[in-house]
């Protein structure tokens, strides 16, 4: 598999477990990850990720957020020589709930880092969390204010 489908792979995989309200494997995917969000705050690894999702991201009875993470535009850059490559990425939210008819509820852009482990598989080495572009009604997606 080339680097450029790894790593797109990754983004997909991320939007995936999200929407299936499976938080630990989506967590786990930032586990030697650095992740920036919103005013500056910073976390290290799988465990403050999961801790995060776990405060913010309401989970419905069938076991989801009934949302669908829609991940487009990869932009990949590798540095083959260096094991390191950038992704930057724009992507959609859309839920539909009980109470919410099917929108749009946020958008904006992730500009990741890789890096390629000493198996020859990439994974996620940095991500920004804090470009928020679009913002809906979320109300039934986070359990805390944005805005």
């Amino acid at each position: 598999m080339s680097p450029e489908t790894h790593i797109t792979n990754l983004l997909y995989r991320y939007a995936e477990l999200m929407d299936a309200g499976r938080l630990e494997e989506t967590a786990a995917l930032f586990a030697r990850a650095r992740v920036t969000l919103s005013g500056g705050v910073v976390l290290e690894g799988a465990a403050p990720m999961l801790e995060q999702w776990r405060r913010f991201v309401r989970i419905y009875p069938c076991g989801t957020p009934r949302t669908r993470h829609v991940v487009t535009n990869p932009i990949v850059e590798i540095d083959a020589a260096g094991g390191t490559a950038t992704c930057r990425s724009c992507y959609t939210v859309f839920q539909q709930t009980p109470d919410l008819p099917f929108q749009a509820i946020c958008g904006g852009r992730y500009h990741d880092s890789f890096a390629r482990g000493e198996d020859g598989t990439w994974h996620f080495a940095t991500r920004d969390y804090s470009l928020l572009d679009f913002l809906g009604d979320v109300s039934q997606h986070l359990l805390l204010p944005v805005g």
